[in-house]
């Protein structure tokens, strides 16, 4: 390796970080001996939910080598999304709908691995090496890897903190047959606090370091397909897309910086998003009003789901009328909280008035299920 190496790497890092990226490390192919056998347990206790591709690449995944058998070093990169305020102050709006702050934007898989792209590139020319470049959607561990290139430690919600920036950090991969310098592990700096794992409000840690996909916010609102236990609804609050809580607290965050990355800089009309407005988005309407951001890949009935359990935890029986109107909407993931939300929001003989006729045509079970609790009746709910 010697001084090529140095030089190498010293002109990749510049590089980079002309193209935009905030922080990169580099760790070796076998930085991360531990990771095999913590995914395994974390999969045998069913802690990835439906996230089914993380049991069915786990062998690559918990091993660069096994990936790409020729890497010979990992890249590392963040591209800071730091708030210019607090990422909470939604959440008081009971109106409106909070979105986590990543998705106030621009996709961030489309605006980094552009730069990923670019940047290896540049690398692959330098050192006539061989390239492959990951943002999130391959198999890799990149935060145990950034933790093992020094980028940041893995926090007690098991996301990297970085002393330099905080929560806020995208990471992207650039693995490489080239053989550059590894910079040394992170050390975690969590001590004692426990923050991130009190405030979460649907206890999806089960302990420090473990995360419980199925009780998670962000999963529920984001990756599950299906319908939200009903014993988790109320914890969701008014987040209908992510959620940035165990994020927001993070003490780290007193380093942080607003983003630079004028695509990744929040936008005002994502801040705060009337409910009642999102509550009538078509699919044609849903994907304009959400084009080009991570919102869009939920799809619009997942979204109204979403939006819909926020108007039932909203206390506001002015927005009962809303959740009415898709009482007879075409998909049953939306029939079904509409019943929830005004279940939630009218009194019984309201409720009864709006279940007649519904109650005995609907033929989705999961929907009947909703009116059963909605309107009293036990036994179509036992059965």
């Amino acid at each position: 390796m010697g001084r090529n190496g140095e030089a190498l790497k010293r002109a990749f890092v510049e590089r980079a970080r002309q193209i935009g990226f905030d922080t990169i490390r580099i760790a070796a192919p076998d930085s991360i001996p531990l990771a095999p056998e913590r995914l395994k347990a974390w999969l045998e206790a069913g802690r990835h939910a439906s996230m089914d591709w993380m049991a069915d690449t786990a062998e690559r995944r918990a091993d660069p080598r096994v990936l790409w058998p020729d890497v010979r070093s990992v890249i590392l990169l963040g591209v800071n999304y730091g708030p210019t305020g607090d990422p909470l102050a939604t959440l008081a709006k009971k109106d409106r709908g909070s979105i986590s702050i990543y998705a106030r934007n621009r996709d961030y898989h489309d605006v980094i691995k552009g730069k990923l792209k670019e940047v290896a590139g540049f690398l692959a020319s330098r050192a006539s090496s061989d390239v492959k470049v990951f943002v999130d959607t391959a198999p890799v561990m990149e935060k145990p890897l950034a933790e093992a290139a020094g980028l940041g430690f893995q926090g007690k919600h098991t996301v990297i903190v970085s002393r330099e920036f905080g929560n806020w950090l995208f990471l992207g991969a650039i693995f490489t047959t080239a053989e550059l310098p590894a910079d040394e592990p992170e050390r975690n700096h969590c001590g004692s606090c426990r923050r991130c794992l009190d405030i979460c409000p649907t206890n999806a840690f089960p302990a420090p370091f473990q995360l419980d996909a199925r009780r998670c916010i962000s999963y529920l609102t984001i990756e599950h397909k299906g319908h939200i236990p009903e014993e988790l609804r109320p914890g969701i609050g008014n987040r209908i897309f992510g959620c940035d809580d165990c994020l927001a607290v993070c003490p780290w965050n007193k380093f942080a910086q607003a983003s630079r990355e004028a695509k990744l800089m929040q936008r005002d009309d994502l801040a705060a998003l009337p409910l009642a407005d999102l509550a009538r988005l078509d699919d044609p309407a849903f994907r304009t009003r959400f084009s080009g951001t991570p919102i869009k890949r939920t799809g619009r009935d997942r979204f109204i789901r979403n939006v819909l359990i926020a108007i039932g935890n909203s206390g506001d029986a002015a927005l009962a009328d809303e959740a009415a109107r898709l009482l007879d909407d075409p998909s049953p993931l939306v029939r079904a909280m509409a019943v929830w939300a005004v279940g939630r929001l009218l009194p019984r003989e309201a409720i009864a008035s709006l279940g007649a006729g519904r109650f005995e045509r609907e033929e989705d079970a999961d929907v009947r299920v909703e009116w059963s609790r909605a309107l009293g009746i036990q036994e179509e709910v036992a059965a």
